[in-house]
């Protein structure tokens, strides 16, 4: 990805490129949003994790107002959910493959059965993993060794953040794959099993509002914790900067 195709901010180089170019992409993408940034702040490994991704989209409306702030530049909110349906849009012309790693069998087979309508000519293969935190050797190795018997033309992760960004960085080498996406509650919105908010809301950058309101106890956090410290931490850069 050349440089033209990155804005750099809060530390990060952040895709800034037209989403269609990502149908054809090669390697990692990750997606970055306030939530996530406020994490690797204080997670190391998960900030290596974003750092090495290929491709960073902008999976937030507060990382598309910061890059007007920052950087004076406007580049659009790029969801895990529109990189999903890009790629499979793909990958049914070409009659490409991927594989679907992470959540529960319930979710995977409402997916299943959505792909079949939708996606006819995309081969899937789908993998629930157990649900733990983190994954013994033997876990991994069964994971890596069931998407690599499949050979996917893409891998589609979905195992909420920042453990999926995590799980890729750290068992990459052992993964044979053209193109790793993590996509978190995509597997979710897919499967329907949680609604995506409509187009109304997505378009006027209040997506999360209604998120909010459906999963309180769920998304607090990050609506009222993370998303004033960037806030914050976005001022703080301005304010540097014109110190400097």
């Amino acid at each position: 990805m050349s440089e033209e195709a990155t804005i750099s901010l809060l530390g990060y180089n952040i895709y800034s490129d037209d989403k269609e170019y990502l149908a054809v992409a090669k390697g990692v993408i990750n997606t970055i949003n306030p939530h996530s940034y406020v994490i690797s702040r204080k997670d190391g490994k998960f900030r290596k994790a974003l750092e090495a991704a290929d491709y960073l989209l902008p999976d937030g409306t507060g990382i598309t107002i910061a890059a007007r702030i920052l950087a004076g530049q406007k580049i659009n909110k790029i969801a895990g959910s529109d990189l999903h349906e890009i790629v499979l849009k793909s990958l049914n012309k070409s009659k490409g493959s991927c594989f679907y790693l992470g959540s529960s069998e319930k979710t995977l087979n409402l997916i299943r059965e959505r792909l079949k309508r939708e996606y006819p000519d995309v081969r899937t293969r789908f993998f629930s993993p157990p649900f733990r935190d983190k994954f013994s050797k033997e876990e991994n190795g069964t994971m890596t060794k069931a998407v690599n018997d499949f050979r996917p033309d893409v891998l589609f992760v979905g195992m909420t953040a920042p453990k999926q960004e995590l799980w890729v960085h750290e068992n990459m080498e052992n993964l044979n794959v053209p193109l790793i996406c993590c996509i978190g509650a995509v597997f979710d919105f897919y499967a329907g099993t949680v609604k995506r908010p409509g187009r109304f809301w997505i378009n006027a950058g209040l997506e999360w509002l209604p998120r909010l309101l459906k999963e309180p106890a769920r998304l607090w956090k990050r609506n009222f914790v993370s998303s004033p410290l960037f806030l914050w931490y976005i001022l703080k850069e301005k304010f540097q900067r014109f110190k400097d």
